[in-house]
């Protein structure tokens, strides 16, 4: 920017000072600079791109703001929209021109403030305010799960309404969706698909912490004509660390609350050709009574391996029907080999305990199956799956987000029991 009228000035009442005492009263304001004066109306010296009166101005379009004539130049100029957003914007060199570089919010309000200055260097202002057109096509965002009290390993989710698959309009997204939990932790977004993404602390959430989800996408610029819809905000609330190992390997389920155990367990998981699988999953939901029927999972009715069973106490942990739930059929075998067809079965007595002291969101772990890993996504949660130095490779604002990620396992379903 050009400064030397001010330059010039500042030095003319240093030198008015030096020569002079008290009376260095031609200066402007009460301590002899110019920008100490009470700024004068500016309004004949700016110009500006929106429509007059009530018309409301394209988002699509910049906002500039024009010094009328040379008497002055502009100064600064500050743009807030309705939700306390900063537009961003560059000013000429000269303080003759100043536009924005920053998409406008569709339908919001804006207060702009402009600060100039006569040749002299005194403070000039002008502040206006203006609305912009709603958006044709709106972007929403859905968080789950659903408000309430859940585990430690519970992610946050967010279901887009469309599909975002540029790398910068993903960001925009992200950046304007938020998770703070109270005690803070490290986490970050990991993009899915187009249209879906997770949140999850770099290691559980803490036991008693509570976790806000809030969107401030309103009115935002995602895409070409594509502006975000308001964002409904997310609180949950966690309880105790509780972990449940399933041990394959020497057929027993150990249970743990915030460290201790609580509870061993004799199980039996999945025999061979239907090995459970190993890796980290989450609680998706409790039903009493599951019927489970092998025709619903691909197995011929009347072959060797078809079953049609009441089932009770079925905490399920996969999308894909692999449950930890009570098999009274198999108690002989529980603690001593694997005969299900996939699931974690135990005693009646042992599943009603399991059921009634986990919740949506708490941890089970398989170890030392012949099965394949959890997958990570596609089949309930497998997100812990991921080491963290990959999960947040998934963000578009600080990894490489851009192609979005195949849910392989909602081709592999297997049988349940």
């Amino acid at each position: 920017m050009n400064d030397t009228p001010r330059i010039r000035t500042v030095l003319s009442c240093t030198l008015l000072a030096a020569a002079v005492t008290a009376a260095a009263g031609g200066c402007s304001g009460t301590d002899g600079h110019p920008l100490s004066a009470k700024p004068y109306d500016a309004t004949s010296e700016v110009s500006f791109n929106i429509p007059s009166g009530s018309k409301k101005a394209d988002p699509h379009k910049p906002l500039e703001v024009t010094a009328k004539g040379g008497d002055g130049r502009i100064a600064d100029v500050t743009a807030v929209d309705e939700a306390g957003r900063h537009l961003a914007g560059e000013l000429s060199a000269d303080g003759a021109r100043w536009r924005s570089t920053a998409p406008l919010t569709a339908g919001t309000r804006y207060e702009v403030r402009v600060a100039t200055e006569d040749d002299d260097g005194a403070p000039g202002v002008r502040t206006v305010t203006f609305e912009t057109s709603p958006a044709k096509a709106a972007l929403t965002v859905k968080f789950g799960p659903q408000a309430g009290k859940y585990g430690v390993g519970q992610p946050i989710t967010a279901e887009l309404s469309q599909p975002v698959g540029d790398k910068a309009a993903r960001a925009v997204v992200e950046r304007a969706l938020k998770v703070r939990s109270t005690p803070s932790v490290e986490g970050g977004w990991h993009w899915v698909d187009d249209k879906k993404l997770h949140y999850r602390p770099k290691v559980y959430w803490p036991t008693g912490a509570v976790v806000e989800a809030t969107g401030n996408l309103a009115g935002l610029r995602v895409g070409d004509k594509l502006y975000g819809a308001p964002v409904k905000p997310l609180r949950l609330t966690i309880g105790d660390r509780i972990e449940a190992v399933a041990d394959a390997g020497s057929h027993q389920m150990t249970v743990t609350r915030n460290g201790k155990v609580i509870n061993t367990i004799p199980v039996t998981t999945g025999k061979p050709g239907f090995s459970t699988r190993n890796g980290i999953k989450v609680v998706l939901g409790k039903e009493y009574f599951v019927r489970m029927r092998s025709t619903t999972v691909g197995i011929a009715e009347g072959s060797s391996e078809s079953y049609d069973l009441p089932v009770y106490y079925a905490t399920r942990v996969t999308q894909s029907g692999e449950y930890v739930h009570a098999a009274p059929w198999s108690v002989g075998s529980q603690g001593f080999a694997n005969v299900s067809h996939g699931c974690v079965g135990m005693s009646t007595g042992n599943a009603q305990w399991f059921f009634e002291t986990v919740r949506p969101g708490d941890i089970v772990r398989t170890v030392n199956s012949l099965g394949d890993t959890m997958d990570t996504f596609g089949n309930g949660f497998g997100d812990w799956n991921m080491p963290w130095e990959k999960w947040v490779t998934g963000s578009a604002l600080t990894g490489s987000a851009g192609r979005p990620l195949s849910p392989a396992a909602t081709a592999r379903l297997r049988p349940s029991v």
